[in-house]
């Protein structure tokens, strides 16, 4: 609009000058025709020829203008028309985005009525959506078939039959229709992302990480996350490799290092998959580079247990080394408590373990410190102590995904097939207020001073024999009860009676255990009055 009001100004401006300099030159112009002279001004002239100019373009407008009227009166009806349509499904769309499934039908009818379905598709979608809104999902289910068979909405339709298929859980027809949208439109990230993620719960990694790529180039994902997602698809293709083709497990978690550094269940497939082929100083660097950025108790395990050959002291060498790669850290120092353990240097361990719960009190560290007492000493008072507070204590990190807790890193939820969905975190938080019989969490102090003090143990008795313990509690607790015997005069036996005699008396409970487990024979020699379980 500018420019045409600028040339037409600047149209005015020439024409003025034009008279102006046919007004500083005067003449004269002369035309015969028919044998007569005419003559005027050259500046009369130039008026008359402009005003006839201008004349023959008004009446040609004129007559364009009726000649052009009945279309242009059809014109403005149809326009007219079509404004109300579009009214009507606007205000059905957003009828339906509301839920008001009366409306929203009422105003679908009145659209079809003013526009034609095929020049607005936008109708099918109102009437799909009211159809749902209503409960009908098979005329719901036929509209999104019709827009998906048009090309100008396919993909409109195809995520409508997706969700549809999704609600009523036909996985396999929602992988059909999230599959026939990414093909054609890859840029589409809801198709894309199921795509994605069905072709990884089959186990298709080549076509996940080629429409992966594909999503990259097209900018549907930002190049970070992608970078994640290729990664966690490498690791899972060599996790499957890494049984019969240890080289291309390798490769791949070698590649899946480069896109995430510090990726751990890469750094473990590459290392075993080095480990296989003998390049240990390669596969324990990448170890060392992945304990550095996070240390983690499944990268210490392989780290400490690269060579089957080693002695219990070599590998607690190999800990104390990882330790010294992240001093001050929990899992450091549980590292080297499990390695002291196993090489039979109790002292250090109970030392590393110790610490690892003065840092942070949870259960891997109170088991660990059970088993150090049960192999040093084997006093169950002590073990059981342990035991308790690790009961007390928060739950050690897994791999948590959606609730799910597994024992290894999975590269798809198995609960809603999300990609990249495992964490290694607590699975579940510390359990707010005090826990029935004061089952709180205890600072590692506190435990060491209601530790039990150390018993002389028999060897001979049973180490996780829980009923023995239970027999052992019910007859202390007899023990404990029972009222001491009053002094009377003896009777005399009965004739024909054995003598009963004074220590024979039985328990109020009524009797002997019936197993009373392993015999000491040292207890062969004390009253029978007492009752021994061992």
């Amino acid at each position: 609009m500018l420019i045409r009001l600028v040339a037409f100004a600047l149209f005015v401006l020439a024409l003025a000058y034009g008279f102006s300099w046919l007004a500083d030159r005067p003449g004269d112009l002369s035309l015969i025709w028919e044998g007569q002279i005419y003559q005027t001004k050259l500046i009369v002239a130039a008026s008359a020829i402009i005003a006839l100019i201008a004349a023959v373009m008004l009446v040609w407008w004129f007559i364009r203008l009726i000649w052009t009227s009945p279309h242009s009166v059809t014109r403005y009806f149809r326009a007219r028309k079509r404004d109300r349509g579009y009214q009507a499904l606007s205000t059905g769309l957003i009828a339906a985005g509301a839920g008001n499934a009366l409306l929203a039908r009422k105003m679908a009818a009145r659209s079809r009525g003013l526009i034609r379905a095929d020049q607005e598709p936008l109708i099918n979608l109102l009437e799909a959506q009211a159809a749902l809104i209503e409960g009908r999902n098979d005329e719901a289910r036929a509209k999104f078939e019709a827009m998906a068979n048009d090309p100008e909405t396919r993909e409109l339709g195809l995520r409508g039959l997706y969700l549809e298929a999704r609600r009523l859980g036909a996985n396999e027809a929602a992988r059909q229709y999230a599959e026939k949208a990414a093909d054609n439109a890859p840029y589409l990230p809801w198709a894309a992302q199921a795509t994605l993620e069905y072709r990884s719960q089959a186990g298709r990694w080549d076509d996940a990480i080629r429409l992966l790529e594909q999503q990259k180039a097209a900018r549907v994902v930002e190049k970070a996350e992608a970078n994640r997602l290729h990664a966690v698809l490498l690791t899972a293709r060599a996790g499957e490799k890494l049984e019969g083709n240890p080289a291309g497990a390798r490769d791949d978690a070698l590649q899946a290092l480069k896109l995430a550094a510090d990726f751990i269940p890469a750094a473990l497939i590459a290392a075993k998959a080095l480990f296989r082929e003998g390049g240990l100083r390669k596969a324990a660097s990448i170890l060392e580079q992945a304990w550095k950025s996070a240390p983690h108790p499944e990268i210490g395990q392989a780290y400490v247990r690269a060579r089957s050959g080693d002695s219990t002291l070599d590998r607690l060498k190999r800990a104390e080394r990882l330790e010294g790669l992240r001093p001050n850290n929990v899992e450091s120092l549980l590292v080297v408590a499990q390695a002291a353990l196993d090489a039979q240097e109790f002292a250090k361990a109970r030392a590393k373990a110790e610490a690892a719960a003065r840092m942070q009190p949870r259960e891997a560290a109170f088991l660990l410190l059970a088993d150090i007492e049960e192999a040093e000493t084997g006093d169950q008072g002590r073990v059981r102590h342990w035991l308790a507070q690790a009961l007390k204590a928060p739950r050690d990190p897994a791999w948590v995904a959606d609730g799910f807790v597994s024992d290894k890193w999975l590269p798809v939820s198995p609960v809603t097939g999300r990609l990249d969905a495992f964490e290694w975190k607590a699975p579940f938080g510390q359990i707010e207020g005090p826990l029935e019989d004061g089952a709180a969490p205890a600072a590692i102090e506190t435990a060491l001073k209601t530790l039990p003090p150390l018993r002389d143990v028999r060897p001979e008795s049973p180490v996780n024999d829980h009923r023995i313990i239970e027999l052992e509690r019910a007859a202390t607790i007899a023990e404990a009860v029972r009222p001491a015997p009053a002094k009377q005069k003896p009777a005399e036996p009965a004739v024909g009676d054995k003598a009963r005699a004074p220590n024979d008396a039985k328990p109020f409970f009524g009797g002997l255990p019936d197993d009373p487990g392993v015999r000491d024979p040292k207890a062969e020699q004390e009253p029978r009055t007492r009752l021994r379980l061992f």
